[in-house]
C-alpha cells in the first residue's frame, strides 16, 4: 500500500509499506479521505514544532475517514463498506491519567503521526489502515470529507468544554486557520453571543465572516484594531488563541475583561507573557491539548446538521499529488482545509 512519509523538512515521499491484517478487536479500513492538519504542516515545513523534532521517517496524518474493509475477531457493530471516522486518540487505559479519565494526557498515548515520543507514532495517511474498533465512529449520512473533519472539530469542542459557561459570553478568536474557524462554530453552538475574529489574512477573515463571526479584524492592516475593545478594562469573557503566536496572545490580553478565560490552542513554541496584566485582571490561563470523548460528539453534531464544516473544505487533491496539497495548505491566502483523496 502507498503511504505519505515525512523524512525531514520539505522531504515528503510516497512510499510502499506492507498492508496489515486486523487482529482481535480491530478493523481494516480502506481510507477515503485525510485532512492536512497544522501539525502535519509543521513537520513538512520545519521538521517539527517547538522542541518536538523528527528523528526518523514518519507516516503523517490523523484526520481520516474511510470504509470498513475487513473485521477482526470479536468486532461487532460495524459492517463491510460502512463509512467511519477514525479517532487518532489511542490512550493506554492503564496509566494514572487514564484511571482519572484524563485520556488526552495518557502517559503512553499512541496519537497518529506524532514525533513527541521516540520511536515516533506512525500516522494514518496510508491506503489501508488497521485500527482498534474502539476508535471508530459511524459517519452515516456524511461525506468522507466531512467525517475526516471530526478530528479538528473535536479539538475545538474540547477547548470549549474547558472554557466553561459560554451562553451569552463575548468571545475573541485569534488565528483564523481551520482550528480558529471551527472554534467559531463550537462557541456559537455552545451559546456565545459576540464573536470577534482576528487574523492577518483577508482570505481567512472572509471565511470567519462566512462561518458566523460578528466582527472580523485584520491586525496586519490595522495593528491597533483591538483597542476599541480595551476600554473599561476590556470586553471579552473568553479568548480562543489559535495562532500560537506570542504577539497575538499578548495583544489580546488587553481586550480581556477581568475574570476572563484564555484558552491556548495554538502550538507555536514557548512565549513570554505579561504576567502582571494577567494577575491584575485575574485572568484564567488554560491550555487545551487534543481531545478524546469529544470525537463522537463532533461526529454526532455534524450528522444532526448542528455544525456544518463543509465551507472549510476548500481543496481536495489525489494521493499522488500529496506534495502539492501540502504546499497549498501552507498558503493561507489560497486554501483553508486541504484534504487528500486516497
Amino acid at each position: 500500500m502507498k503511504t505519505i512519509v515525512i523524512h525531514a523538512a520539505k522531504d515528503l515521499r510516497i512510499e510502499e509499506r506492507d498492508t496489515e491484517k486486523p487482529g482481535v478487536g480491530q478493523v481494516q479500513i480502506k481510507l477515503e479521505t485525510g485532512g492536512i492538519c497544522g501539525s502535519d504542516l509543521h513537520y513538512f515545513n520545519h521538521g517539527g514544532f517547538g522542541v518536538v523534532r523528527l528523528k526518523e521517517p514518519m507516516i503523517l496524518g490523523h484526520e481520516v475517514a474511510g470504509r470498513v474493509a475487513q473485521l477482526g475477531d470479536g468486532v461487532e457493530g460495524f459492517k463491510i463498506g460502512q463509512l467511519v471516522g477514525v479517532s487518532p486518540s489511542r490512550p493506554c487505559h492503564a496509566c494514572k491519567y487514564c484511571a482519572e479519565g484524563m485520556f488526552n494526557q495518557c502517559l503512553n498515548m499512541r496519537f497518529y503521526g506524532s514525533a513527541m515520543p521516540f520511536p515516533h507514532i506512525q500516522g494514518a495517511f496510508r491506503e489501508i489502515l488497521v485500527a482498534d474498533a474502539t476508535q471508530l465512529v459511524s459517519a452515516e449520512g456524511l461525506s468522507a470529507g466531512e467525517a475526516a473533519m471530526a478530528e479538528p472539530l473535536s479539538v475545538t469542542l474540547h477547548a470549549t468544554r474547558r472554557a466553561g459557561e459560554m451562553v451569552g459570553k463575548s468571545v475573541l478568536i485569534t488565528g483564523c486557520g481551520p482550528i480558529g474557524l471551527l472554534s467559531i462554530l463550537a462557541a456559537r453552538r455552545a451559546g456565545a453571543d459576540l464573536i470577534v475574529a482576528v487574523d492577518l489574512s483577508d482570505y481567512c477573515l472572509g471565511m470567519a465572516k462566512k462561518l458566523g463571526a460578528d466582527v472580523t479584524l485584520n491586525t496586519k492592516d490595522v495593528p491597533d484594531a483591538l483597542d476599541i475593545y480595551k476600554a473599561n478594562k476590556g470586553t471579552f469573557d473568553i479568548l480562543y488563541e489559535c495562532s500560537g503566536a506570542q504577539i497575538a496572545l499578548t495583544s489580546a490580553i488587553g481586550a480581556m475583561r477581568p475574570g476572563g478565560t484564555i484558552m491556548q490552542l495554538g502550538l507555536g513554541g514557548d512565549m513570554t507573557l505579561p504576567m502582571m496584566a494577567i494577575t491584575a485582571k485575574e485572568l484564567s490561563l488554560k491550555g487545551s491539548f487534543r481531545f478524546h470523548a469529544e470525537y463522537a460528539t463532533a461526529m454526532s453534531l455534524m450528522q444532526k446538521g448542528l455544525i456544518d464544516v463543509k465551507p472549510l473544505i476548500t481543496e481536495t487533491v489525489r494521493l499522488e499529488n500529496a506534495r502539492a496539497g501540502f504546499e497549498l495548505a501552507s498558503d493561507r491566502s489560497k486554501a483553508m482545509k486541504v484534504q487528500i483523496a486516497f
